[in-house]
């Protein structure tokens, strides 16, 4: 389905079903999920208000829906356990399986071992 820039204008959601707005022209009190994280904010269970859709060539439009931000509500804190888990989890994804040793980077997948297990000092050709 292509849309044009004229398409993607429907704010009474006859079209569409849900109020919809031009990428970068929502009405002010809206905003994305992405907008409400900068603002400290969640939607905290609140239905979607609108949408906004940017048309692309040849693919099907982006799509970002709004939330009212009057209706919103703080983010959750971060708790001690939540922040050792994720802590845990970036440990292993930093943890070389070959060597077993601290990376200091998150493990490419598509190696899957830090570069100099992938690349032993031997088979390395450099660029002369």
């Amino acid at each position: 389905m292509s849309l044009t820039f004229a398409a993607c204008c429907d704010p009474d959601g006859r079209v569409h079903g849900l109020p919809t707005f031009p990428w970068r022209l929502a009405p002010e009190g809206l905003a994305t999920r992405r907008q409400l994280r900068a603002l400290g904010l969640r939607p905290g269970g609140q239905d979607i208000a609108g949408q906004v859709l940017r048309p692309r060539f040849r693919r099907g439009p982006l799509t970002a829906f709004l939330y009212r931000i009057d209706r919103a509500k703080p983010v959750r804190p971060m708790t001690p356990a939540k922040t050792a888990a994720l802590a845990k989890a970036n440990a292993a994804r930093r943890t070389c399986p070959a060597c077993q040793m601290d990376a200091g980077y998150v493990i490419p997948a598509s190696l899957g071992m830090c570069v100099p297990c992938a690349y032993p000092e031997g088979t390395h050709q450099s660029a002369a």
